[in-house]
């Protein structure tokens, strides 16, 4: 009997190991087609803005509907003040700049410099926490923001070339860092599905003018491909992939499970191949390689590190 319970002990940790991984896999299969499908829906006759600011509207309602359905308790005090920050983060800010630089800028571009993402989620919630990780975590982040760069500057064809696109990238990379990580600890309090949830809430008035306005000066238009699109974006991208996404981070360990976000930029640029028919040119393949390779030593550095606190 001795012997039965310890084997069962000691293979629930693996389970729920093996549970967190598969979770946050889901969520990140589920944001690699945000940014082809972003591209795809603007394309297709929608203006960035209503892609950007009606998406978070479609997800506000949903998030709505399931707090009421559940009962949730609200948040207090300085929650709120935390919610504001995820969702200017993550529900206005990464979804509007990302949806106005990809009026221009391919989805594989996009998704090499956004690959900076999980790199600049450690380095945001390293400052949030007050961590004093090792050198080589600053080298390896600082050498993939520099990377990034130098692939928006040789794609743009020199220090001349780099496109409003990039900088509206490289804002939507901090937007989305700093979102990820305040909604990371504060999922410890509220929940995981509920922190996105009460944020999406929290950021829903803005949206809805946001969204106004977007009619307004340019009504929607498309294809039925391009409204499943639209729909994608608003019901995945914004509220579903966070439920499989948080519920991974939630299962843990959270800083392994966040490690899957790394293969997120390489499943985006095959989706963009494939669906948008984008050319795999050598800087996208080298840039991609050289911003995940470093992003992941970023990352693995600090998880493997021992961290100390101010």
């Amino acid at each position: 009997m001795t012997q039965q319970s310890s084997a069962t002990r000691s293979s629930t940790p693996v389970l729920l190991n093996r549970a967190g991984l598969m979770w946050g896999l889901l969520g990140v299969t589920a944001f690699s087609f945000t940014l082809p499908l972003t591209r795809f829906a603007i394309g297709g006759g929608m203006s960035p803005l209503f892609v950007g600011s009606g998406r978070a509207v479609v997800a506000a309602l949903l998030a709505a509907c399931a707090l009421t359905l559940t009962r949730q308790a609200l948040p207090h005090g300085v929650q709120w003040v935390r919610l504001t920050v995820v969702a200017g983060g993550v529900v206005v800010g990464f979804p509007v700049l990302t949806s106005f630089a990809l009026q221009t800028a391919p989805a594989g571009h996009g998704a090499v410099v956004i690959g900076l993402l999980p790199a600049a989620t450690a380095v945001v919630a390293v400052l949030r926490t007050g961590e004093r990780p090792p050198r080589a975590f600053w080298i390896a982040a600082a050498v993939g923001a520099a990377a990034a760069l130098a692939f928006a500057l040789i794609s743009g064809g020199g220090v001349l070339g780099l496109h409003w696109s990039d900088l509206l990238l490289f804002g939507s990379v901090i937007a989305a860092a700093v979102g990820y990580a305040e909604g990371g600890l504060l999922s410890r309090d509220l929940g995981a599905w509920q922190t996105v949830s009460w944020a999406l809430v929290v950021a829903s008035p803005v949206m809805v003018l946001l969204a106004a306005a977007a009619v307004a000066f340019e009504p929607p238009s498309g294809t039925p491909s391009t409204w499943a699109a639209f729909a994608y974006l608003a019901v995945v991208s914004m509220f579903l992939g966070f439920f499989a996404w948080y519920r991974g981070l939630s299962i843990g360990p959270m800083a392994r499970v966040s490690q899957v976000q790394l293969v997120q930029p390489v499943m985006t640029i095959a989706w963009a191949a494939l669906l948008l028919g984008e050319a795999l040119t050598w800087q996208t393949v080298v840039g991609g390689l050289l911003v995940i390779a470093c992003a992941a030593g970023a990352v693995i550095v600090r998880t493997t590190a021992r961290p100390t606190t101010a």
